[in-house]
Order: C-alpha cells, then sequence, then structure tokens
C-alpha cells in the first residue's frame, strides 16, 4: 500500500503539470504575429542596387 508521501508528490506532480498546461495554453505571445516585416533602411542602404530591384 502505498505511503502518504508517495501519494502527495504523486498529485504534486499532477498539479503542476495542469498548471504548466493551463500556463500554456493562456500565454498571450504568439509569435507568428511578430514576424520580420523585411530589411530596414540599413539594408537598403548597402544594397542600393537590389533595394531598386524590389520596388
Amino acid at each position: 500500500m502505498p505511503s502518504l508521501s508517495s501519494l502527495r508528490r504523486g498529485m504534486n506532480a499532477i498539479t503542476t503539470g495542469w498548471r504548466n498546461l493551463i500556463a500554456r495554453v493562456r500565454d498571450p505571445y504568439r509569435p507568428e504575429l511578430h514576424y520580420m516585416r523585411g530589411p530596414g533602411p540599413k539594408w537598403h542602404a548597402k544594397h542600393p542596387v537590389q533595394a531598386a530591384l524590389a520596388g
């Protein structure tokens, strides 16, 4: 028969897992919304020919 301390450890592991899962689901950060939009002005200053061709 399992002891009380082993049952507590098991319940603690389960509750920790649920808390982590809920935290991940509720996380508002979505990396796909923060994608890079292309080269910036410094790149265009270094590459004037490619920047002119790109339009």
